[in-house]
């Protein structure tokens, strides 16, 4: 069946290509060769139980926003997170990522994927904790097979994409016990690698195992998002040696899944102060190329609780106009509790204006169109 890089590395034209085609006004001829070179991706798991809107993400099309839920193991309401998954419908989200570690992670991901027609992306990482809770009793007794049976799982069930924490190594690990951070590891994904690393002297089973995923995720056309396991928790810890030697090693990542026809984007954090904003893009973009790049934010301060989705809006607006694809909102319960429904709908929206912020510094004569009609219906009251 191939992945959508394989059809158009042999020219094919597939309908995910036309929907995104039409969405972005951009020829077939413009699109193809762009997807060919991983410059622009389009995630679409070819066994999705249900018909979807696809979209694409990358250089040269708009900036798109991600919006995730999920429960966690103190609360588990599949109600309240299918409730959050329609707001962000609603109001919409370009894709959807479900982050549950409690219940039946497996349960509520195909709930919550039969009602959402969006691109849907997971952290398979959390289905393998979750395990390790329920079966192991500590998720650090979790075996190399866990970790491969739950991206497997992912797949599927017809996840579009997956995050995958492979950049973070043992010996990087070992490093964290050294290097001082402010925030420490802040990453859930990453900090249960790393500690299941130095408690069992054993490599990443996701690097170890590296080509099994890219087995799987060609099988069913599943687009890596690889992860920033080392991404700073605080302003104070931006661009130390831990975040940039994992980048430099997801930038080598990237180039053997694109080998195999894999689609591939690489995340970015987190908090990074406003003056280092532009940098973080730069520098992500000497190592990565084109490869679209998805990132938290950032948070451009540590002091804004409560209001968060404002203090990562201002990060997204200029990461966005400096050559960030994909946006991952925070709500303005981040760092204080699991977002509810209105939380949700305050996140989207403060990042919808951040998208379309940077799309008029880098699409700006598309772009400028929405803001043309709104001064235009403004003069006409």
């Amino acid at each position: 069946m191939g992945t959508q890089m394989t059809a158009a590395r042999r020219g094919v034209a597939t309908d995910e290509m036309k929907t995104v085609a039409k969405d972005e006004d951009v020829t077939l001829e413009w699109l193809i060769p762009k997807i060919a070179n991983g410059s622009i991706i389009i995630p679409s798991n070819n066994v999705r139980p249900q018909k979807i809107h696809n979209v694409g993400i990358g250089k040269g099309l708009k900036t798109k926003v991600n919006v995730n839920i999920g429960t966690s193991t103190l609360n588990v309401n599949l109600e309240e997170e299918i409730e959050k998954a329609k707001v962000a419908i609603k109001y919409h989200a370009d894709t959807l990522m479900d982050l549950s570690d409690g219940g039946d992670v497996r349960k509520i991901r195909r709930a919550l994927l039969e009602v959402t027609p969006i691109t849907f992306g997971t952290v398979p990482i959390y289905e393998a904790y979750n395990y390790g809770v329920e079966v192991h009793k500590n998720p650090l007794n979790l075996t190399e097979d866990d970790f491969l049976n739950a991206f497997e799982n992912n797949a599927k069930d017809g996840v579009d994409y997956t995050t995958i924490h492979c950049g973070i190594t043992k010996d990087i690990a070992k490093k964290i016990l050294k290097v001082k951070r402010y925030g420490g590891v802040v990453s859930k994904g990453g900090t249960i690698t790393a500690a299941w690393m130095l408690r069992h002297d054993k490599e990443n089973p996701y690097l170890t195992h590296y080509d099994y995923l890219i087995e799987i995720a060609k099988k069913y056309d599943v687009t890596f998002s690889l992860g920033d396991a080392l991404r700073p928790g605080s302003i104070l810890d931006s661009h130390d040696e831990l975040q940039v030697q994992e980048m430099i090693h997801m930038s080598q990542l990237t180039k053997r899944a694109h080998e195999q026809d894999i689609q591939v984007m690489v995340e970015g954090p987190g908090h990074v102060p406003l003056n280092e904003v532009a940098t973080n893009v730069r520098l992500a973009k000497s190592l990565i190329g084109d490869v679209p790049y998805y990132v938290l934010g950032p948070l451009v301060t540590d002091v804004a609780s409560g209001h968060d989705h404002i203090a990562s809006a201002i990060g997204a607006a200029v990461s966005a106009s400096e050559g960030v694809d994909l946006l991952c909102y925070l709500t303005p319960s981040e760092h204080l509790a699991l977002p509810n429904a209105d939380d949700v709908k305050s996140g989207l929206i403060a990042y919808r204006i951040a998208a379309h912020a940077a799309d008029l510094v880098k699409l700006r004569d598309k772009a400028i169109k929405w803001d043309i009609a709104m001064t235009e219906a403004r003069r006409t009251l």
